[in-house]
């Protein structure tokens, strides 16, 4: 059964796809526009630039110059930010909800009104490489994700980090951030989500006026074209060593299938495992390596369910002051051996799925929370169905499929381990 409130759904004659989330505790709405493309729709060679042009995107407009949208935000009380992902990129704002159609208005207006003078562009480029430079260069624990990343995904763009290789985004320009956009940013190719104290009609009649009036791109819809990830039938190993490192870590990656693409039901058995195998400090993970044995001070997994093309399983443990990380990864596989060899009990299981169940209710009670989780389906590849139906196929797994996946997917052959150790000084 559904616990999420009863959506309204659209589109306008233009394409752009229109969502409704009623929530009418507050007079409050979060405004938010999804477009169908991120860090993995980069052409190549020029990594970063859906991020790069993130940031160009607040550089204003004929109509609104450099720092109006913000300072109209910031005027009325209300919040603003963007973020950019593999999959997509998304802009919002968080009003009271009298403003609700003054931000459609900014917001149509830099989907096609950007304008980009050079100096803007360039210096807003450096912006973009400092800001590289202080997450990921300076950090040796971001390096080692980025080379995980790169190694897991061999052919793939998720190996490519989403704000960019340094050497590429030094040479990103003006007329590549034009190209991009030009592309992308249209109605046919975007998702207007608005939550909060709205009523469809209302939110309808707005979107026609704002929204409504810009034109579909020119051509059809931008396809999305990526490569597919080989099969690749061999362990991997990846280690980092660096003096600023304080504490070492491994993790173990896999590639795994997406909720759009999973056979079965195994997407939801593969979020109900990694609940058990370190989803909490009840996991097993959590159990063997931190409380009972101890070889860790912490221990967890994660299951990446929402990407477009293919998905990604992981689990990492920190060890304890002198616990070597070979030792550490045998424990931990001793762990998972037991989850493909043996079916978790029905309590175990029960208390899985409760919980996470329990964990998506409690994400409802934000609204900006959930209409995040309606754009990353819907730009995945999902539908608002997959949202409604996705607690009662959490409450369909069983034992067998936690022990099937376990043995399809979490195989220590195919797997890509990483080691962040402390550089000799």
């Amino acid at each position: 059964m559904s616990t999420l409130p009863a959506f309204g759904h659209f589109h306008l004659e233009n394409g752009l796809e229109v969502v409704i989330i009623p929530d009418h505790r507050a007079p409050v709405v979060t405004h938010m526009i999804y477009y169908r493309n991120g860090a993995a729709d980069d052409p190549l060679g020029k990594s970063g630039i859906a991020h790069f042009l993130e940031h160009l995107m607040f550089k204003g407009t004929e109509t609104n110059p450099k720092g109006s949208f913000s300072n109209i935000v910031a005027d009325v009380g209300g919040q603003e930010n963007a973020f950019t992902s593999y999959d997509y990129t998304a802009y919002y704002q968080r009003v009271a909800k009298e403003h609700l159609g003054r931000m459609m208005t900014l917001e149509c207006d830099r989907m096609t009104g950007l304008v980009l003078e050079g100096p803007e562009v360039l210096s807003e480029r450096d912006v973009v490489i400092e800001e590289r430079k202080m997450r990921a260069d300076s950090d040796p624990a971001a390096q080692l994700q980025e080379s995980l990343m790169a190694t897991l995904y061999v052919h793939h763009p998720y190996g490519t980090p989403v704000i960019g290789w340094g050497h590429e985004i030094e040479e990103l320009g003006r007329e590549d951030a034009l190209a991009y956009y030009r592309r992308f940013y249209r109605p046919d190719n975007a998702i207007l989500i608005v939550a909060g104290d709205v009523e469809e009609g209302e939110v309808r009649r707005l979107a026609e006026e704002t929204y409504g009036k810009v034109r579909p791109g020119n051509g059809g819809k931008p396809e999305r074209r990526r490569v597919r990830e080989p099969e690749i039938k061999a362990s991997r190993f990846v280690s980092l060593a660096d003096q600023k490192v304080e504490q070492p870590m491994t993790q173990k990656l896999y590639i795994v299938p997406n909720y759009i693409r999973a056979p079965e039901n195994d997407a939801a058995a593969l979020e109900v495992l990694s609940q058990i195998l370190g989803g909490s400090q009840t996991s097993r993970l959590y159990r063997s390596l931190v409380v009972n044995r101890p070889l860790a001070v912490a221990a967890g997994s994660w299951y990446w369910s929402d990407a477009l093309d293919i998905g990604q399983f992981g689990h990492y443990a920190v060890p304890m002051e002198g616990v070597a990380l070979p030792d550490l990864d045998a424990a931990a596989e001793e762990v998972i051996a037991e989850l493909r060899n043996t079916d978790v009990g029905g309590k175990e299981l029960a208390r899985a799925r409760t919980r996470l169940i329990a964990d998506m209710v409690y994400a409802q009670d934000s609204q900006a929370h959930l209409a995040r989780m309606v754009g990353s389906t819907l730009t995945t590849g999902g539908e608002i169905d997959d949202l409604a139906r996705w607690s009662d196929r959490i409450r369909s797994v069983e034992a067998a499929d936690v022990r099937r996946v376990a043995n399809r997917y979490l195989l220590p052959g195919k797997a890509v381990t990483g080691h962040l150790t402390k550089a000799a000084a």
